[in-house]
C-alpha cells in the first residue's frame, strides 16, 4: 500500500511539473529531473529498484516506436548527412571524450567502463528536445535534423554501450570477433523492421475496436523488441524501422477515432515512461551517495562535472566544425551572408534523458565496475543538460532569430487546395438540397481564395469554420444547462459532449489543438 501511495503521489507531482515548465516554455523532463534528484533526499522513500534486463525493453521499445512513427523518412533522406553525423560522428566522438575524462578523472577505472559512461552519455534525447521546440518557432530544417538525430544516435551509442559492457564484464574484446556479428546484426534489423511491419499491419486491420489496436500497439512494441534481443539484432533499428514502415502504410488501414485516441494514449505513456525513469534513478542516488564517502564522494563530484562540459563542448565543436563551416562555406560561395545560427541552435540542443536513464538503469548490478560512479555520472549529466541547456534553450532561439521560409506550409497548403478541388467535384453529383449547396459554396470560396494566393497556399481553415466553433460552444453550453438543471442524465450528457468534441476538432485547425 505504501508503494501505491508513493506512485499516486508522484505522478500528482510530475503533473504539477508538467504544467510549471509549460508555463515557462521549458522541457518538462527538466523539472521531472529535479524531481528526481529532490527525491534522492527525501526520507522514506521506498526502495524500488528494477531488473536490469527489464529497463531498456520497458523505456526504450515504446518510446523509439512513438518517435519512429513521427519521423519523415523523406525528409531523413534529404538532411542525411547531417543526421548521420551528429548519430553517429558526434556519438563516437562524445564516447571518447568522456571515456578519456572519466579515465583521467578516477584513473582506476577500466577503461571499458569509462567507455561505458561516454556511451551511457552520448545520445541526446528526442523527448526533452521536441517539447522545447513545440514552444519555439524553427527552421523545418534543423527541427528535422534534430528529430533525426535524436531517433539514430541511440543505435550507435546502444551498439558501443553492450560492447564495452560486454567487455568489462568478461575482462576480454576483440574486435575481429565481434566486427561480422555486428555488420549482421545491422543488416538483419533493417531487413526485420519492415518485414515484421508488413506481418503487423493485416492483423491490427483485423481490430476495430480503439482499446484493442492500442493495446495491440503496445504488444508489438515490446515483443519486436524482445524478438530482436533473442536474434541478436539490434532492437533500435528494428523499433525504429518497424515504425517508420507502419507509419507509412497504416494512414488507410486506421478509423479516425482509434488514431486520435492512440495518439493521447501514446502520448501519455511517453510522459509516464519518462516520469518512472526519473523517479528510479532518483532513488537510486541516495544510497549511492550514503556508499560513496571522502574521497570517493569527491571523485565523483568531479567526474559528473567533467562528464558534464565534454558532453557539452564536444557537441559544440563537432556541430560547428561539421555543419556549421560547412554551411558556412556554402554560403559564402554563393555570396549570401553567413551565419552559424542554425549551428548553434543545433549544438545548444543536446538535451540527455530517458535513453541515458534507461541504459544507466541497466547496468549490471552485481559485479559491474565503478557502477555508482557510471549512474551518478550519467545522472548529473542528465540533470545538468536538461537544466542549463533546457532551460536556455527557448531565449537562445528567440535571440538568434532563426527564419523559416516554412516549407511545410507551403506543402501543406498545396495539398489542402487540391483536396477542396477533390471534394468540390465530388459534390457536384451529390444532388441539389439546400444543405449540399451550402457546403459547395463553402468549398468554392476556400478554392478561390487558395487559387488567387501566390504560392498556391490555402486557407488554415474553411470560411464558416469559425461561425461553427462559436454554434458548437453555444451547443455546449446549452446541454450543460440542461444536465445542471437535471432535465437530462449523464449518458445524454456524454454523449452529446462527444459529438461536440469531434465536430469541433473537425473545424479546427491543427495549431489551435
Amino acid at each position: 500500500m505504501l508503494i501505491f501511495e508513493w506512485v499516486v503521489g508522484v505522478l500528482l507531482g510530475a503533473v504539477v511539473l508538467a504544467a510549471l515548465a509549460r508555463r515557462v516554455g521549458a522541457p518538462y523532463p527538466a523539472f521531472l529531473a529535479l524531481g528526481g534528484c529532490a527525491l534522492a533526499f527525501v526520507p522514506g522513500v521506498p526502495n524500488l529498484a528494477l531488473d536490469p534486463e527489464l529497463a531498456l525493453a520497458l523505456f526504450l521499445a515504446p518510446v523509439l516506436l512513438d518517435a519512429g512513427y513521427d519521423i519523415s523518412l523523406r525528409d531523413l533522406k534529404a538532411n542525411w548527412r547531417s543526421v548521420g553525423g551528429l548519430a553517429l560522428g558526434a556519438v563516437a566522438a562524445t564516447t571518447a571524450a568522456v571515456a578519456l575524462v572519466a579515465h583521467l578523472v578516477v584513473p582506476d577505472m577500466p577503461i571499458a567502463a569509462c567507455v561505458v559512461l561516454g556511451a551511457v552519455v552520448a545520445p541526446p534525447d528526442a523527448v526533452a528536445a521536441l517539447s522545447v521546440l513545440r514552444h519555439v518557432a524553427l527552421p523545418h530544417r534543423v527541427a528535422v535534423i534534430l528529430r533525426g538525430e535524436s531517433l539514430l544516435n541511440d543505435a550507435g551509442s546502444l551498439l558501443i554501450y553492450r560492447l564495452a559492457v560486454a567487455a568489462a564484464v568478461t575482462g576480454s574484446f576483440h574486435l575481429s570477433e565481434v566486427a561480422p556479428t555486428f555488420l549482421l546484426g545491422v543488416v538483419g534489423s533493417l531487413v526485420a523492421g519492415p518485414c515484421l511491419a508488413r506481418l503487423y499491419l493485416p492483423i491490427a486491420h483485423r481490430f476495430s475496436d480503439a482499446p484493442s489496436t492500442i493495446v495491440l500497439q503496445f504488444v508489438a512494441a515490446f515483443g519486436i523488441w524482445l524478438i530482436a534481443e533473442r536474434l541478436h539484432l539490434s532492437g533500435v533499428l528494428t523499433i525504429v524501422s518497424f515504425a517508420i514502415t507502419v507509419a507509412r502504410y497504416s494512414p488507410g488501414l486506421t478509423a479516425p477515432r482509434t488514431r486520435i485516441l492512440s495518439y493521447a494514449v501514446w502520448d501519455t505513456a511517453v510522459f509516464v515512461l519518462n516520469v518512472l525513469a526519473f523517479v528510479l534513478i532518483g532513488i537510486q542516488i541516495g544510497p549511492i551517495l550514503d556508499r560513496l564517502t571522502g574521497s570517493d564522494r569527491s571523485d565523483a563530484l568531479i567526474l559528473a562535472a567533467a562528464v558534464f562540459a565534454a558532453v557539452v563542448v564536444v557537441r559544440i565543436g563537432w556541430v560547428v566544425a561539421a555543419n556549421g563551416l560547412r554551411g558556412l562555406g556554402r554560403k559564402l560561395r554563393r555570396g549570401a551572408k553567413p551565419s552559424l545560427a542554425p549551428a548553434l541552435a543545433i549544438s545548444w540542443s543536446g538535451m540527455r534523458g530517458i535513453v541515458t536513464i534507461a541504459t544507466a538503469l541497466a547496468l549490471p548490478t552485481e559485479g559491474f565496475p565503478k557502477r555508482d560512479l557510471i549512474v551518478f555520472g550519467a545522472f548529473c549529466t542528465v540533470i545538468g543538460t536538461l537544466v542549463v541547456q533546457g532551460l536556455t534553450l527557448a531565449p537562445l532561439l528567440r535571440l538568434l532569430r532563426l527564419e523559416d521560409d516554412d516549407p511545410v506550409g507551403r506543402e501543406t497548403g498545396r495539398a489542402r487546395a487540391e483536396a477542396y478541388a477533390a471534394a468540390l467535384e465530388s459534390l457536384r453529383t451529390a444532388g441539389d438540397a439546400s444543405s449540399v449547396a451550402a457546403l459547395r459554396a463553402e468549398f468554392e470560396t476556400a478554392l478561390e481564395e487558395a487559387e488567387r494566393h501566390e504560392e498556391g497556399r490555402a486557407p488554415e481553415s474553411l470560411p464558416s469554420d469559425g461561425a461553427r466553433r462559436q454554434a458548437i460552444g453555444a451547443a455546449r453550453d446549452a446541454v450543460l444547462r440542461l444536465r445542471r438543471e437535471g432535465r437530462i442524465g449523464d449518458d445524454a450528457y456524454y454523449r452529446l459532449e462527444e459529438e461536440f468534441d469531434w465536430a469541433e476538432l473537425n473545424v479546427t485547425p491543427r495549431a489551435e489543438v
